[in-house]
């Protein structure tokens, strides 16, 4: 699996103009899902993300996770995020899971987040045409990829 974490002051995501996630201060997710993952990758990826410290103390280090800072989470499901640019002009997209795997697994890491008691837990809708806004805090984007197996 491989996240693009996104530390936000808000984001949304919107389908034909009408909202169907929203948050305030916390971490917009784009998640991509490939072939060979698994629940156990779910599990790791989601607990990396939860505890990851990059919220700004009292001295402004970053030393904080969500749970300090009671924040909240938007999971996106994104297969791009498994295009391959090396070749030609046009990305191949053959590492991406197909629907019938990556489904699963992103409604998954969903359920997964919302066991952990956050403030919010929001998500886009996996396939669809989605319009996703925010406002980086920082701005801090990191990628977190699941072990090699």
């Amino acid at each position: 699996m491989r996240a693009v974490v996104q530390r936000v002051t808000s984001a949304e995501v919107k389908i034909d103009g009408n909202s169907v996630g929203k948050i305030d201060k916390g971490f917009l997710v784009l998640l991509g899902v490939t072939h060979s993952d698994t629940m156990k990758d779910v599990e790791w990826l989601a607990n990396k993300i939860k505890g990851l410290r990059v919220f700004e103390d009292e001295e402004g280090k970053m030393n904080l996770g969500l749970d300090d800072i009671k924040g909240d989470i938007l999971i996106v499901s994104q297969f791009t995020l498994y295009g391959n640019c090396l070749k030609g002009k046009r990305p191949s997209f053959i590492e991406a899971a197909r629907p019938e795997v990556a489904i699963p697994l992103y409604e998954k890491f969903i359920e997964t987040f919302k066991t952990f008691g956050l403030n919010k837990v929001e998500h886009g809708v996996f396939g669809a045409d989605m319009k996703v806004s925010l406002l980086n805090d920082g701005p801090v984007t990191l990628i977190v990829d699941t072990p090699e197996k």
